[in-house]
């Protein structure tokens, strides 16, 4: 075997067993709500979430991948992983992070489907069904402001009271 690609094999192998070291990826294959918080962005989600009564029987893949069967849940876990990875590490974070409207669309979703019973009622009724849960239900999970680096309210998006 040539010595240089020896040394390569060898630097490669060292630097994948930093990142496992480092990183602990295998960490965020799991649902613990501490792993989410990894990155700074999250401290206000996270801390909202931990103080609210969702804190008591929910993890936040919970709320924010899809439930309805293995394939879309791992693959929305990928995708959304490696989007935060990206984004995160190359200074791309947003001030105001809002959910996609196909995020909206699964957290939405699961709304619903903890709390059926509850809901049953409205989404059965003569209203129209256009206003997401947290329309209403702002500070339930992530507090007031939701998910902000901002000093300042967003007063458009969340209307001050």
């Amino acid at each position: 075997m040539n010595k240089f690609l020896a040394i390569g094999i060898f630097a490669l192998v060292v630097a994948l067993g930093a990142f496992v070291f480092v990183a602990e990826p295998f960490s965020y294959m799991g649902t613990d709500a501490t792993t989410c918080n990894n990155c700074h962005v999250m401290d206000a989600a996270y801390e909202n979430w931990f103080h609210a009564p969702h804190e008591k029987v929910t993890e936040c893949v919970d709320c924010h991948l899809p439930h309805d069967n293995l394939v879309n849940y791992w693959f929305e876990k990928g995708k959304t992983g490696m989007h935060d990875v990206v984004y995160f590490s190359a200074g791309l974070t947003p001030n105001l992070i809002r959910a996609k409207p196909e995020a909206q669309a699964i957290i939405q979703g699961n709304c619903i489907r903890c709390h059926k019973d509850t809901v049953e009622s409205i989404v059965m009724g003569a209203q129209p069904f256009e206003r997401h849960c947290w329309d209403c239900h702002r500070s339930v999970a992530h507090g007031q402001r939701g998910i902000s680096l901002d000093s300042y309210q967003d007063s458009v998006i969340y209307p001050v009271k």
